[in-house]
């Protein structure tokens, strides 16, 4: 899978703009502002009908303009594919593949894989739980439906309960029976997700350790904890033993929702201890990880969108991330760099083809 074409019209700093793309490697070069990243958002969109940096769609609307639209031309198993994204201010957002809308954007996720590395991904390591949930729920159901189906149901149930007890608090009464009827959707949806979020930390960790490794040289020992509160005590249990707090602050303070991946570097949080390098090198590493778990779910290549890595890196950790990149596991790939002259001296040491885009 390759994405041969894409055109942009009004996304963001973009007003009109398409680009062909090599096979194997693509390089956007030029100074900060001038849209390198806006067009790997682009494709990013393709993939996930959403940006990766900004989560309100009207927002990705470039300014003094009523609309925008990305369509790209793909080729899948030697078969031309084409998806359209569009979003008119006050609109519901159009998707469409080969022409004909999706009755549920969801069922589009998942078809085209893609993973990206880019200085956002600090948020991980320096944000809260909800953060790394985030990770974590997007990388199982990418090709993992019904633990989408699921992580929908769980959180619209979980607003419906949260809405009762302010309903609760507000009239100064109380229905078990109204609660328990939520309880149990709460347990049937969270139960599945708790089971599905541990089965794939097993899967994914042993290959985390394995990049983290190619990338370091072995110069660190690193971990990912799967903290949750279903680890000690059943999801029932939980919500029976906290039932009086939750109708004093009027919310479920129990559940996957409290959820957290906890990032490690030597037994110790890599917030606090590791330094800017060794955090970058971790979600690298992390994210290529991801890359190799779609892979092998998906049956299908994903592409690979690299922001900025080269920055806040040293020469021996970006040559082993070329190394990596260098890699026949991997399918095209988009890069972006402030400096040109760097980013073609990298991949002059790589053997594959590549094409530079001078913004």
């Amino acid at each position: 899978m390759y994405l041969q074409r894409i055109s942009l019209v009004n996304f963001k700093n973009i007003e009109s703009k398409s680009f062909t793309f090599q096979k194997k490697i693509n390089c956007f070069v030029g100074a900060n502002g001038v849209g390198k990243t806006n067009v790997l958002d682009a494709i990013y969109y393709l993939s996930f009908t959403k940006s990766y940096f900004n989560a309100i769609a009207g927002q990705n609307i470039r300014h003094g303009e009523g609309f925008f639209m990305i369509e790209g031309d793909y080729l899948i198993e030697n078969r031309p594919e084409s998806v359209l994204c569009s979003l008119k201010k006050g609109q519901k957002k159009v998707l469409k593949r080969n022409g004909k809308v999706y009755d549920k954007i969801s069922d589009h996720i998942g078809q085209l894989p893609l993973v990206i590395i880019s200085p956002a991904d600090r948020d991980l390591i320096i944000e809260g739980s909800d953060t790394r949930r985030k990770f974590m729920d997007g990388v199982i159901s990418q090709q993992d439906k019904t633990y989408l189906s699921h992580l929908i149901a769980y959180n619209k149930t979980l607003t419906q309960r949260n809405a009762l007890l302010k309903y609760f608090a507000a009239n100064r009464t109380f229905d078990a029976l109204n609660l328990k009827i939520y309880d149990q959707q709460l347990v049937q949806h969270g139960t599945v997700i708790y089971e599905k979020r541990s089965s794939f930390l097993k899967e994914f960790l042993p290959i985390f350790i394995e990049k983290h490794k190619v990338i370091t040289g072995a110069a660190e020992t690193v971990n990912l904890v799967y903290k949750s509160q279903l680890n000690s005590t059943s999801f029932e249990e939980l919500l029976q033993l906290h039932l009086e707090k939750d109708k004093i602050m009027q919310y479920s303070t129990v559940g996957v929702h409290k959820d957290d991946l906890v990032f490690e570097i030597e037994s110790y949080p890599i917030k606090k201890f590791g330094s800017q390098g060794q955090q970058k090198s971790y979600l690298i590493a992390l994210k290529f990880a991801q890359f190799d778990f779609i892979k092998k779910q998906a049956k299908r290549t994903p592409i690979l969108l690299l922001d900025d890595i080269f920055d806040k890196l040293d020469e021996q950790r970006v040559s082993q991330i070329i190394d990596l990149v260098n890699n026949d596991d991997f399918g095209q790939i988009f890069i972006t760099d402030t400096h040109a002259d760097r980013t073609e001296n990298v991949l002059r040491k790589s053997d594959k083809e590549y094409q530079m885009f001078k913004l």
